[in-house]
């Protein structure tokens, strides 16, 4: 199996796993959608019990099992998908753009967030591993000269 190949299982199951973590914050309620950091909007209604919470939880959860279901297709563990190529690039941009959220907390002592740090460490691993995935993807499909 290639370096890539393992890296794109990695960053898909990374996908997956945060998925089911967002998914399981709608089960634990206010204090689970507290301690990940949701945006206050969410945490109110949560607390409220309104479908903003759910709702938007879902769709995050969707869009990162679709970005399992991307890095699992770029390997052939899964049947080719649609927009293969476009998707990858766009993942890659943005989990990139996501780790590097916490480099402004580097600049302040006070503004350290550990779990901000880990989470955007995470999902900068998880771009770079989309970045080689389309990086092959391009290759691949590069006609012969």
């Amino acid at each position: 199996m290639k370096f890539t190949s393992k890296l794109m299982i990695s960053a898909g199951v990374i996908a997956s796993a945060s998925a089911i973590w967002h998914l399981l914050c709608i089960i634990g309620g206010p204090i689970w959608f507290v301690f990940a950091r949701a945006p206050q909007p969410i945490i109110d209604s949560a607390k409220q019990g309104t479908l903003l919470a759910p709702l938007g939880t879902v769709v995050v959860a969707a869009l990162m099992f679709a970005c399992s279901i991307f890095a699992f297709s770029v390997i052939g563990l899964i049947p080719k998908v649609p927009l293969l190529k476009t998707a990858l690039v766009t993942i890659a941009t943005l989990c990139t753009l996501r780790g590097l959220l916490a480099i402004p907390s580097f600049t302040h002592a006070t503004g350290l967030d550990v779990w901000q740090i880990i989470a955007s460490s995470v999902w900068f691993y998880v771009g770079c591993c989309f970045i080689l995935g389309s990086i092959q993807q391009y290759q691949l499909e590069k006609p012969a000269i």
